[in-house]
């Protein structure tokens, strides 16, 4: 049986949404995410922003982090559709080793490190 594991995505959509269309956009992605079996899902825009470069001819774009808890299968399946998506110009997804041992600044622990 496979554990249920933690997820962030980061979403970076074109510029071409209003703030309408990326709250409609948004809540149709956590919908989906719905049918994958996701739990505690939540989603934060994190604003436009201007690339320091251009990315897929786009100078700019609006991020979108989703967090959840699914299984990988779910989790990959998720991303693979989120990226066949039109507005999406890029899409990262990171698991979350254990959301109870993060800092305050966003670092988690180091695993590997020795107790002393």
């Amino acid at each position: 049986m496979e554990l249920w594991k933690n997820y962030e995505v980061l979403i970076i959509l074109n510029d071409e949404y209003n703030d309408d269309d990326l709250k409609n956009w948004s809540i149709t992605s956590a919908k989906k995410l719905k049918r994958y079996n996701a739990h505690n899902i939540s989603v934060v825009s994190r604003g436009r922003h201007r690339f320091p470069y251009d990315i897929e001819q786009n100078r700019k774009g609006s991020y979108i982090q989703m967090n959840f808890n699914c299984m990988t299968k779910y989790a990959d399946a998720f991303t693979a559709s989120i990226k066949e998506s039109p507005p999406v110009i890029r899409c990262m997804t990171f698991r979350i080793l254990d959301p109870n041992k993060r800092r305050k600044g966003g670092e988690i622990d180091d695993p590997l490190k020795l107790k002393e």
